[in-house]
């Protein structure tokens, strides 16, 4: 199978907000049958990101509750190396929201980011038997 011609990739203008939580390697399991890598492995690669945030944050499990506003801005290809950034941009009673930036250093490319995916992601914070519990204040 051939890969797909990869178009000039368009730069999204800034620079990735908040801390650098995960980064991987796209790899062609992660991929459909044009060379992309799935949405669906991004996506969890950014939950990742934003639930390892709100666990250090609410000190403790922090099941995902919500996506909002997921936007795929550039695809993503096999040797891609995708960072996710996380920034707590609200914190509740009992739950967290985070921004989550995914970018890319193309494979083979410039040392450039690019952001390929966005979206704000909520985490509710549990105790031991999965009933909603308070996020306790920041140290």
């Amino acid at each position: 199978m051939s890969e797909s011609p990869r178009p000039e990739s368009i730069e999204i203008s800034g620079a990735p907000r908040g801390r650098l939580s995960t980064r991987a390697i796209a790899m062609p399991a992660d991929t459909n049958p044009f060379g992309h890598v799935f949405g669906g492995w991004l996506m969890s690669q950014m939950d990742l990101a934003g639930g390892t945030h709100s666990y250090r944050r609410a000190r403790g499990h922090t099941p995902t509750v919500a996506v909002e506003g997921m936007e795929f801005h550039q695809p993503v290809y096999v040797g891609d190396e995708v960072s996710c950034y996380t920034e707590v941009i609200r914190v509740g009673r009992t739950s967290i929201s985070i921004r989550v930036e995914a970018w890319v250093r193309r494979h083979g490319g410039s040392d450039a980011l690019v952001r390929v995916t966005s979206a704000v992601f909520t985490y509710v914070a549990v105790d031991d038997q999965g009933k909603k519990r308070p996020v306790p204040p920041e140290e």
